[in-house]
């Protein structure tokens, strides 16, 4: 994994984003609670999605939204989703596509990064505590809200 790169969703990469097969057990941490139910706030315009890939092969997908006037402060500047194909994970790739994230988020002027993650066994905490995120809250659905200082 030394050709990672980042890429804007398209009509060439949707399908191979679609079909990243997730380890066993992750399925139900994709999409926390809180942030099924806070969807219909967020406007598309925001939204930020974006592959990784490797060479020509696709191996994560981030979505990421940007709308500083959203009510929510945790949906302001945001980790929406990532995934990580379970044959690429622990190599980097989700750092890679995160830091990518961060990146466009302080061109955009943002000063953190937020994701909301379901707490638990096999959920993402680690990986979000280890490239820095601090737990700051907690949502009204148990979910903790994570954010990173830019």
């Amino acid at each position: 994994m030394t050709d990672l790169r980042l890429e804007e969703l398209s009509a060439a990469t949707a399908a191979a984003a679609n079909s990243l097969t997730l380890k066993p057990g992750q399925e139900q941490f994709v999409q926390p609670t809180s942030y099924a139910q806070a969807e219909s706030d967020v406007k598309p315009s925001a939204s930020w999605p974006r592959v990784v890939l490797d060479g020509d092969e696709v191996v994560g997908l981030i979505i990421g939204s940007f709308d500083a006037e959203n009510a929510q402060e945790e949906l302001r500047s945001c980790i929406w989703r990532v995934n990580v194909a379970a044959n690429a994970q622990g190599r980097g790739v989700g750092r890679f596509a995160v830091h990518g994230l961060a990146e466009e988020a302080r061109k955009r002027g943002f000063e953190r990064l937020t994701v909301v993650y379901e707490p638990g066994t096999g959920s993402p905490a680690a990986f979000f505590e280890a490239i820095g995120f601090a737990v700051v809250g907690e949502t009204q659905y148990g979910d903790h809200f994570a954010a990173l200082t830019l």
